[in-house]
């Protein structure tokens, strides 16, 4: 059996509310007892209830952490950012997968209250605002992570999804591409911004995105090869691919080169988040960057802020993609003139 609050009592010799105090340094203590409670504690190995602790109204120093998908690298990622960040706090993480189903969704959203964790980070999209609601009026701090709800006041740390889109239309115009394709995963925010910032780059250079070259697909593999090969099959394809996350643009360039079509000297193609699906590709994949590690950094932070003062007001911070330059996006703009 586990050691509890009343053996490390009873071998110290002190009473069961002395140990609390020790636990959760409270209270006027004596240095001696304190090193005498803390050292049988070791020996006996006892773990302190952090449920318990949630019941005296104490932190349990957790953090519930929802993403949809933890098979898509960019999430993978973004888990192990912010148990890095957390663990530098002193905090734990609780990873729930939610593969985009709404039950799971509210399965785990029920396990997170439960484990009473201080507060918890939402990276997937609700199908509506019903799991903000819940969260405020159980009084739980959250943040959305990479989903910008710009007509929301919550707490927001997310990448400029709209100047990422616009990046990656930039530098296909500049390579001399102008007829465009685009896999979008229109059902996230992130996506249909992507497409926005990708449509202004386009306009900006008098080009238009044909909607029949706009196709949509979540980041999971078998939606992701339905797309390509629709692009794929195309009587008159595209120049160049812009895929809304790396998973999708992996999948194009090994669907493109089952059907014996050539990335990047048939076509082109560029992602977005720079995750490690961007360099094991082979051509290496030109991508846009989300700055995980800070974003991770700046959610945590952000989120401790919320659960010491849970009355703040919401804050946006966004940061600042970057374009990744790799061999996968070919410069078309000689091929253009000679014709």
């Amino acid at each position: 059996m586990k050691p509890t609050i009343y053996d490390v009592a009873e071998k110290a010799g002190v009473s069961i509310a002395t140990v609390s105090k020790v636990v959760n340094n409270t209270g006027r203590i004596s240095d001696k007892t304190k090193r005498k409670v803390t050292k049988i504690m070791q020996e006996l190995e006892y773990q302190p209830s952090s449920l318990a602790a949630a019941l005296t109204g104490k932190k349990t120093f957790t953090l519930g952490v929802l993403v949809p998908d933890i098979a898509n690298p960019f999430f993978a990622e973004v888990a192990r950012a912010l148990e890095n960040t957390s663990r530098e706090a002193g905090y734990t993480i609780i990873l729930c997968s939610t593969d985009y189903q709404r039950e799971r969704e509210h399965d785990y959203l029920e396990l997170l209250f439960k484990k009473q964790v201080d507060g918890i980070i939402i990276a997937t999209d609700p199908n509506d605002l019903q799991m903000y609601k819940t969260l405020h009026k159980r009084h739980m701090p959250f943040l959305l992570f990479t989903i910008d709800h710009l007509s929301s006041s919550y707490h927001v740390v997310t990448t400029d999804d709209i100047r990422g889109g616009y990046l990656a239309g930039s530098y296909l115009l500049e390579k001399g591409h102008r007829k465009m394709a685009m896999i979008n995963e229109k059902d996230r925010p992130g996506g249909r911004l992507r497409l926005e910032g990708f449509r202004q780059s386009l306009a900006d250079s008098g080009v238009t995105l044909d909607n029949h070259l706009v196709v949509n697909s979540r980041s999971k593999i078998d939606e992701a090869k339905e797309a390509a090969q629709y692009i794929l099959n195309l009587q008159e394809k595209p120049t160049a691919v812009f895929a809304s996350t790396d998973l999708i643009a992996a999948v194009f360039i090994n669907e493109a080169r089952k059907a014996n079509i050539s990335i990047p000297n048939d076509i082109s193609v560029i992602g977005f988040d720079n995750t490690i699906h961007a360099e094991i590709v082979d051509p290496g994949l030109t991508t846009i960057a989300q700055p995980i590690s800070e974003l991770a950094h700046y959610a945590i932070h952000q989120l401790l802020k919320s659960v010491e003062n849970p009355d703040i007001t919401g804050s946006r911070i966004m940061l600042t993609p970057n374009l990744i330059i790799r061999e996968s996006v070919r410069d078309i703009n000689n091929e253009n003139n000679h014709n």
